[in-house]
């Protein structure tokens, strides 16, 4: 399979992630005064682990909106379907192996997005388009409302994977997740809609005695086809393979995790050669030491500041110290993709 990625997401202004990588390349490592999410974060761990990456970005702002203002524009989807005419009239989409799509906040975006998965579906079957549908997150809509029901008729059903969080499930799929039984209830209805494999990044039981408070779900669900031939007649069904397992919390919101999450679980799902547990605990372990090494650095910026990361920001200009603060430390973190440190132990989870 091609190692060619079409990545279609959200982009921030500062930094470069060519020169990123260059830098790494070198040994050098860049200082933590870069900001990551969406195609900035997708990007780099991408490129680190082998991937080429056409990077067409969905939207173009100043900085991420957790700063609570910012400046930009955003790319209309007739815009998005001329661009990729483009690459293809000159044969540049030929070798794409991988789509991937994060942020969107439009319709007409979005469908332009179906238009384009389809078409590339249809010219090379093999393509791999994985999906991370952001919506939302804790109870809040990031997104237009109506966006969700095109994601569960049109979207969902054309992903190979899909990787949303808690609140984005229970949206797809109406269940309310409060256990596990309702995890696997819920990524049954997703696989019932076509979707081979699915990842929750972050998910809470509330009533699951398993999870200690300070800590968070990421739970795994594969669906396999398979053949089977009785009396000469061939019928269809099928076998679910879930996995869980949970790492700690760290206090404070960190902006780009599930964009970062669902570029490495792309890389990792690529690989054939190792089971869904060894791919759940090589992300998990990856994704902690970034949100870890982040939460260090961001305690260490804010105490020479004078400011307490527990407390409530007593005003603007300090709530946004605290949240420049915890921009993600991806280039810093360059190791830990390359060599995922095995922290966590994925658990088979029984049918229901």
């Amino acid at each position: 399979m091609s190692m060619r990625v079409l990545s279609i997401q959200s982009h921030v202004v500062s930094g470069c992630k060519l020169f990123c990588l260059f830098v790494y390349m070198r040994k050098n490592y860049l200082s933590s005064d870069v900001r990551h999410v969406g195609n900035k974060a997708a990007a780099f761990p991408l490129q680190l682990l082998g991937f080429d990456v056409d990077v067409i970005n969905s939207v173009q702002f100043s900085n991420h909106t957790g700063y609570g203002s910012w400046e930009g524009e955003v790319l209309q989807g007739d815009m998005l379907l001329k661009l990729v005419d483009g690459m293809d009239e000159n044969g540049l989409s030929d070798e794409t192996g991988h789509i991937l799509t994060g942020y969107i906040g439009s319709e007409s975006f979005l469908r332009a997005v179906v238009t384009i998965v389809r078409k590339m579906k249809v010219v090379n079957p093999q393509v791999r388009y994985v999906c991370d549908p952001v919506l939302g997150d804790i109870g809040k809509f990031y997104v237009p409302e109506q966006l969700v029901k095109i994601y569960k008729d049109e979207v969902v059903p054309l992903a190979d994977v899909l990787t949303p969080n808690q609140f984005e499930v229970e949206q797809l799929t109406g269940v309310r997740i409060e256990n596990i039984n309702d995890a696997q209830r819920a990524c049954g209805i997703l696989h019932d809609l076509g979707v081979p494999l699915v990842l929750i990044t972050s998910i809470i039981f509330p009533t699951n005695a398993q999870q200690s408070q300070d800590s968070m779900g990421v739970f795994a669900s594969e669906r396999f086809m398979l053949q089977n031939v009785s009396c000469g007649i061939e019928t269809e069904s099928y076998e679910d393979e879930q996995r869980i397992l949970y790492v700690p919390k760290m206090p404070g919101q960190f902006t780009g995790t599930g964009d970062i999450s669902a570029a490495l679980w792309l890389a990792l799902t690529a690989d054939s050669t190792s089971s869904l547990a060894q791919k759940l605990e090589q992300l998990a372990g990856t994704m902690n030491a970034i949100v870890e090494r982040t939460y260090q650095a961001s305690l260490e910026k804010l105490q020479k500041q004078g400011i307490s990361s527990l407390e409530e920001p007593k005003d603007e200009a300090t709530r946004k110290r605290i949240v420049r603060s915890r921009e993600m430390q991806l280039i810093q973190s360059a190791s830990d993709i390359l060599n995922p440190p095995l922290r966590f132990q994925a658990t088979k989870i029984s049918e229901r």
